[in-house]
């Protein structure tokens, strides 16, 4: 709709923010009639509009009914979301946006659809050394934004068995750390969620590596893995089902929700003192 440079482009959150905020001016509306047509507070739009939040799939889809743009603003947001992640990684977002189950084995870092800004940002400067600080900010929007899933009308069951080597691995500091550990008791809260802990007490886990079992509207699953060259989808049947036995014991061995959430705020009410 309007002209950007270069640079907006390379971050999707202020690209789509930058699209909205002149669509909303050309019809005279303020943000606040945004978000009451919406359903959003002000402070949601305003942080959409000024590229700190990627928009989610519902506002997008509330932009184009208010604009009368005809998907315009559904279209450009899923493009926008691939912006940030590595192109070997666009295959599985597409299939995560599918997906009716996600079941998560993650042994070194919480994943990133339950990570706060904060989290994201200190993994992301480890991984990408180099990048400058709009690379940093479009990878973190990027990695926020899976998390819209969540917002569906059906939302996927997520389910998350977490190494406790996760939990005490120091990613930005103390307080990082703490606010990690708060946002994922809130998030567990929710109903789609589910979060287990596989303590050091438990002895050798399952599986050595982090994985990810994704379930598909059709009722397929498949497999997502990465190694140092990239992400690897596997729809193979003995894959899936090899990973999903492994998942099983995984989870048996775990502790049970309620016992996690306990064991989680108690490790980070120490990152507090």
């Amino acid at each position: 709709m309007g002209a950007v440079s270069g640079e907006e482009r390379q971050d999707g959150a202020r690209f789509l923010g930058r699209e909205i905020r002149i669509a909303r001016e050309r019809r005279g509306l303020t943000q606040q009639q945004i978000g009451d047509e919406a359903g959003y507070e002000r402070s949601y739009v305003t942080h959409v509009e000024g590229g700190k939040r990627l928009a989610s799939l519902p506002f997008a889809e509330s932009c184009d009914r208010l604009f009368e743009t005809t998907g315009y603003f559904v279209r450009l947001r899923e493009e926008m979301s691939e912006r940030g992640h590595p192109g070997w990684f666009v295959p599985y977002i597409k299939l995560e946006q599918q997906a009716t189950e996600i079941c998560d084995y993650s042994n070194s870092f919480i994943m990133g659809m339950l990570q706060t800004p904060a989290y994201a940002e200190a993994t992301l400067r480890m991984f990408h050394p180099r990048d400058d600080e709009e690379q940093i900010k479009a990878r973190v929007a990027a990695r926020l934004g899976r998390h819209d899933v969540m917002a569906r009308d059906a939302p996927p069951l997520l389910w998350v068995v977490l190494h406790e080597a996760v939990l005490r691995t120091l990613v930005g500091g103390p307080a990082v750390m703490a606010e990690q550990l708060e946002y994922l008791c809130a998030e567990a809260a929710s109903p789609h969620v589910v979060i287990q802990v596989l303590p050091f007490s438990a002895g050798a886990p399952a599986a050595s590596l982090p994985f990810i079992l994704l379930t598909l509207e059709g009722g397929e699953s498949v497999l997502y893995t990465e190694s140092r060259e990239g992400g690897h989808v596997n729809d193979s049947a003995a894959a899936v089902a090899s990973a999903r036995a492994t998942y099983d014991w995984l989870r048996a061995a775990a502790l049970s929700p309620d016992a996690s959430l306990h064991f989680i705020r108690g490790i980070a009410e120490e990152y507090v003192r």
